[in-house]
C-alpha cells in the first residue's frame, strides 16, 4: 500500500513540504543554538521562494497553496517567535516578568501570522499586491536581525511587537519584480552559507534590503504595468 500523497503531490509541494521541516528544526535550536536557528529561517524563505519557481515551471497540485501556507505557519510564525523568546533569555536569564513580555510578543506574532495567512489565503493569492507585510517578510527581519548582531532583547521585542501589527494592517505591498526576488534569493543563501563572511556582511545586506522594502515599497516600488517584468509569485501561497 502506497502513501496517500504519491502521485498528488508536485515537486513544489515536496519544496514546500522541507520548508515546514526547517521551520521545526529552527524551534528545536533556538534554545541553544540561536543563530543556528536563524539561519533555517532564512533556508526556509529561500525554500519558500524555490517552491514559486517550481511550480510555475514544472505546475503544482490543488494541495499546494494549502500546503503552503500551512508550511508557513512553522516556518514563518511559531519559529520566529520561538527565536526572539530564545534570544530574549540569552541576556534576561529567567527574570520572569521580562521574559513573560518577551513570550507574550512572540504569542502576539504567532497570532498574527496566522491570521495574516488565512486572510492571504482566502483574498490575496490571485493578485500582485497583498494587504500587510508578509510572514516571510517580518521573519526574514527578525532572522537577518539576529545574524547580524542586533540581539538587543527591548530592541527584539518592540520589533516582533510592531511586525505582527503589520502583518494585519491595511498597508498594500505589492509582489517582488522577478529580477529582484533572485538578487534577493542569492543574498538570502550567501547569509545563511557565509554569515560570518566580512564583519556579517551578507546578514546585514540582507536585513537592509528587508527593511528597504518594508518601508519603501508601499509608495516608491514598481508596480506591473504593460511592458515591464511581471512580479514573481513567491511569497506566501503565490503559485500562478
Amino acid at each position: 500500500m502506497k502513501p496517500r500523497f504519491v502521485g498528488r503531490l508536485s515537486l513544489a509541494d515536496a519544496v514546500t513540504v522541507s520548508n515546514a521541516a526547517l521551520g521545526f528544526l529552527a524551534i528545536s535550536l533556538a534554545a541553544t543554538n540561536p543563530r543556528l536557528a536563524a539561519r533555517l529561517v532564512l533556508l526556509g524563505a529561500v525554500a519558500d521562494g524555490l517552491d514559486g519557481v517550481l511550480a510555475r515551471r514544472y505546475g503544482s497540485s490543488a494541495a499546494g497553496p494549502y500546503l503552503d501556507s500551512l508550511a508557513d505557519v512553522a516556518s514563518f510564525s511559531v519559529a520566529p517567535a520561538v527565536l526572539v523568546v530564545a534570544v530574549v533569555r540569552e541576556t534576561w536569564g529567567f527574570d520572569t516578568l521580562r521574559v513573560g513580555v518577551a513570550m507574550l510578543a512572540g504569542a502576539l506574532f504567532v497570532a498574527m501570522a496566522i491570521v495574516r495567512l488565512g486572510l492571504y489565503t482566502a483574498y490575496d493569492t490571485d493578485d500582485d499586491v497583498t494587504e500587510g507585510i508578509p510572514t516571510t517578510l517580518a521573519s526574514v527581519i527578525l532572522a537577518a536581525g539576529v545574524l547580524a548582531g542586533f540581539t538587543d532583547p527591548t530592541v527584539l521585542v518592540a520589533l516582533t511587537v510592531v511586525l505582527s501589527g503589520l502583518m494585519v494592517s491595511t498597508i498594500t505591498y505589492p509582489d517582488l519584480l522577478a529580477r529582484d526576488a533572485l538578487i534577493m534569493g542569492v543574498v538570502h543563501t550567501l547569509a545563511v552559507l557565509i554569515p560570518n563572511f566580512k564583519g556579517r556582511t551578507f546578514p546585514y545586506a540582507l536585513l537592509s534590503l528587508a527593511l528597504a522594502y518594508l518601508v519603501l515599497s508601499p509608495g516608491f516600488y514598481w508596480r506591473e504595468t504593460e511592458g515591464k517584468p511581471t512580479p514573481a509569485k513567491t511569497t506566501e501561497g503565490k503559485r500562478s
